[in-house]
């Protein structure tokens, strides 16, 4: 199936379990494709047909994405070098989850979360490690017995209880022998943080960037992560965060990034700017603030700035 193809069977997945999405990204060279928003789960989803195309620097800019707005980054995808992607697995690249449409399809619209997923040397599935622990100690039941019941040591029960994943045969066996549920779904929408906005992060008077106007927003308080691979130049991940937008000079460029940025805040709910050298054209987005160079330039206060975005922008 072409990426296209892909990305808009994604899209339809979405729609139908309730999600609110934006239109596909037509930018070469950005790190995700799709954004949807049900209640307050916010993905943040890059589809590929090959997942091995993914590359370490769209999951780094991935996850400052998902640091800045909350989100949860996802990689759909059809194969890798290894084969197809299989139903019901969460795979994983650079601490991307990976999942093809069709367990995300299972997942959202049937209630049939993935229960497995891989990792280095197998398949493993998740245990209710504190479940275990108190089922074996209720029942005076030994670490050495249920390592000989799942043949593994008894170290590796103690990692058990302790949260590590287990080898699928192993669980199975664990589970028939107590008799309790103990092997618990993948839930692939689950991210934990590894605050990489921080990371980027530039604050104050450390002006490590090529632009004016991204200078005077760090003279005035904000903090910016610049961003290459996004179809903005930078995040702000103020309380009341901000994307800044293109400062290109080519016009439809400009229009176009500003265009995508407004359907993100749409479907994320947070404002975002463009800053042009002049609005002609521009006048007509909704959740976008544009505003101009001269205009940033006479600002002197963060907050004055803040008020002009979400006045300007209109996120509800």
């Amino acid at each position: 199936m072409v990426r296209e193809d892909l990305i808009n069977t994604t899209r339809a997945i979405l729609a139908k379990a309730g999600y609110d999405i934006s239109a596909p990204l037509a930018l070469r060279s950005v790190c995700f494709d799709v954004v949807g928003r049900r209640g307050k789960d916010l993905l943040i989803i890059k589809v590929l047909s090959n997942v091995d195309a993914f590359s370490r620097e769209n999951a780094e800019e991935m996850k400052v994405l998902a640091d800045a707005l909350n989100a949860s980054p996802i990689l759909i995808g059809e194969r890798s070098s290894s084969g197809e992607l299989e139903a019901g697995i969460v795979y994983s690249r650079f601490n991307i989850p990976i999942l093809s449409n069709e367990t995300l399809a299972d997942h959202l619209l049937e209630e049939v979360p993935p229960f497995i997923f891989a990792a280095p040397g197998g398949l493993y599935v998740k245990l209710n490690n504190d479940l275990l622990k108190a089922v074996r100690e209720n029942r005076g039941i030994s670490l050495g017995t249920l390592a000989e019941v799942a043949g593994v040591s008894r170290r590796t029960i103690q990692m058990y209880e302790s949260g590590m994943g287990a080898m699928i045969d192993a669980a199975m066996r664990l589970e028939e022998y107590l008799d309790v549920p103990i092997i618990e779904p993948v839930n692939p929408f689950e991210y934990k943080s590894e605050n990489r906005g921080g990371e980027y992060e530039i604050r104050g008077t450390d002006r490590r960037t090529d632009s004016i106007i991204l200078n005077h927003l760090l003279d005035i308080g904000y903090s910016v992560t610049p961003v290459t691979k996004s179809p903005f130049e930078a995040l702000s991940r103020d309380k009341d965060m901000i994307i800044v937008t293109s400062l290109d000079t080519d016009r439809e460029g400009v229009k176009r990034k500003a265009m995508v940025a407004s359907d993100i805040s749409r479907i994320s709910g947070k404002p975002s700017v463009i800053i042009v050298e002049n609005r002609r054209g521009l006048d007509g987005l909704r959740f976008t603030a544009v505003v101009t160079k001269d205009e940033v330039k006479k600002i002197d206060d963060k907050s004055e700035m803040t008020d002009m975005v979400m006045s300007r922008s209109k996120v509800e």
